[in-house]
């Protein structure tokens, strides 16, 4: 009666087996910003307003894009912008890799040699290098394989030797491989020394040590700059016009927006495909990221475990020596004696 006329909370408190008492959650209130809601909201309002001018101007010639979006010359510039993109990845992380190991080898002439090599790839724009390879031909009209400063045995003219196309792939795989290098020296870098010391102390030679110890550990920081990389790569295929190569994307494109003096449409078509292609790399490097990082970082809380919106406090008995309640001995609690008398909680 007394209890039920009191303006106490209806919930009682709750009385835990090993007599500490839980009180009432308390209630949390998510902190409001309401000037995060009024900037996204002009946000949205502005992005809103862009497109819906965008798609009433004639200067984008939409009409233009639509028609040549899925041609067959563009689709065909397409497949050349992955072969490009793939091929030179490939031979410059194999480069790379090398580069990386030269770099850090005790033999001062290996490491000078990858050093030197590092300063000129990355000291020079890629532009220009592709320009160079592109005028390879004027510079070494044949190439010629036998004894240095005699007859040679077999000779071959460059251009019948080495394709247009492949002189590109040569061009940005060779700069690509200095940003490689040092990409993957820093992966090995970062694992531990005494891992390769473990290693060594197992007996395993340093190609096993590099390819079963160190090298899987430096992919979980290899990988997201390497998918970078590959991204950047294959914007960076556009230059490829400097050799001159224009079978790409949008080097084809623009040869069709000559031919229909309306450039804008082919530009947005050679973005349409370029965004196409970096939205599945992107996805593919989050798989990757995600596959190397197992086991790394804290655990998850269990879903079950987990609640939101409430805190619950706790307040616990503090047992002193030789005042053991009864109820903790009648619950079978782990309670010693020592030889003294003295019981421990």
């Amino acid at each position: 009666m007394a209890a039920s006329g009191s303006n106490r909370s209806a919930t009682p408190a709750v009385v835990s087996p090993n007599g500490a008492d839980q009180a009432e959650a308390i209630k949390a209130i998510r902190l409001r910003h309401p000037w995060r809601n009024i900037v996204a909201v002009v946000l949205v309002a502005m992005l809103a307003l862009f497109v819906l001018d965008a798609a009433q101007r004639e200067a984008y010639g939409w009409e233009n894009f639509a028609k040549y979006i899925f041609d067959q010359r563009i689709s065909q510039a397409a497949g050349y912008t992955l072969l490009l993109t793939v091929y030179s990845m490939v031979i410059a992380i194999i480069l790379g890799v090398t580069l990386a190991v030269m770099r850090l080898s005790e033999n001062p002439v290996v490491k000078g040699i990858a050093w030197l090599y590092l300063w000129v790839f990355r000291g020079t724009p890629v532009y220009v290098q592709l320009v160079f390879w592109g005028l390879f031909a004027t510079i070494y009209s044949t190439i010629d394989i036998g004894i240095p400063f005699t007859e040679p045995w077999l000779s071959f003219e460059t251009n019948d030797l080495i394709s247009v196309f492949w002189l590109a792939v040569i061009g940005l795989a060779l700069n690509e491989s200095a940003y490689m290098a040092e990409i993957v020296r820093a992966g090995i870098l970062s694992v531990d020394k005494g891992q390769d010391e473990a290693a060594t102390a197992l007996g395993m030679s340093w190609m096993q040590t590099m390819t079963r110890v160190v090298i899987p550990q430096a992919m979980r920081i290899i990988i997201p700059p390497t998918g970078n990389e590959v991204i950047s790569m294959l914007k960076t295929t556009s230059l490829v016009t400097a050799i001159p190569f224009s079978l790409e994307l949008y080097g084809r494109s623009r040869d069709i927006s000559v031919v229909i003096f309306d450039p804008i449409p082919l530009l947005l078509v050679a973005s349409a495909w370029y965004l196409l292609f970096t939205s599945i790399l992107m996805v593919g490097q989050y798989f990757l990221e995600k596959r190397f990082s197992r086991g790394v970082g804290q655990a998850r809380p269990d879903k079950a475990g987990t609640e939101t919106g409430a805190i619950t406090l706790k307040t616990g008995v503090i047992s002193t020596p030789g005042a053991a309640s009864a109820a903790d001995g009648d619950a079978g609690s782990d309670a010693s004696t020592d030889p003294s008398g003295k019981e421990h909680q």
